[in-house]
């Protein structure tokens, strides 16, 4: 059967539309293997062709564009201590690190931080059991 209309947008324009979907599909391979984004969420490649004819409708020009839909980062959450200090009148914001306000807890350092994440200095403070049970 004879082809009537000769029409491969895999060789418009000597491939640069082609060019242009697998630069697309590239990138949308990129997103999919992002682990920093939903892995089942749909990812779109839209191509777009017009036809525009002259006004003897003989000579068409065509104008091709290609574009992805990518899955968004996924977003991250995080919970801030929220305040005004008492002493110099200014509102104050941290995030919070202890996972609970007003407890402290060990960085991956062994550090002993605020729950905010301020190193603590003052070992006074603290009460080693340990030491205290083999000293009686």
């Amino acid at each position: 059967m004879e082809k009537h209309i000769d029409f491969n947008i895999a060789e418009l324009q000597e491939g640069a539309v082609q060019e242009k979907i697998e630069k697309e599909v590239e990138r949308i391979m990129s997103n999919v293997l992002d682990l920093d984004t939903d892995a089942t969420k749909k990812r779109k490649l839209t191509i777009t062709i017009d036809f525009i004819p002259d006004e003897n409708r003989q000579v068409l020009s065509l104008d091709a564009q290609v574009k992805s839909t990518l899955a968004p980062q996924v977003s991250i959450g995080t919970t801030m201590l929220a305040g005004r200090n008492m002493d110099t009148g200014f509102i104050e914001a941290r995030e919070l690190k202890s996972h609970a306000p007003g407890q402290t807890y060990i960085d991956d350092d062994g550090d002993l931080k605020t729950d905010v994440g301020d190193q603590i200095d003052d070992e006074g403070n603290i009460i080693d059991f340990n030491k205290k049970r083999n000293s009686n």
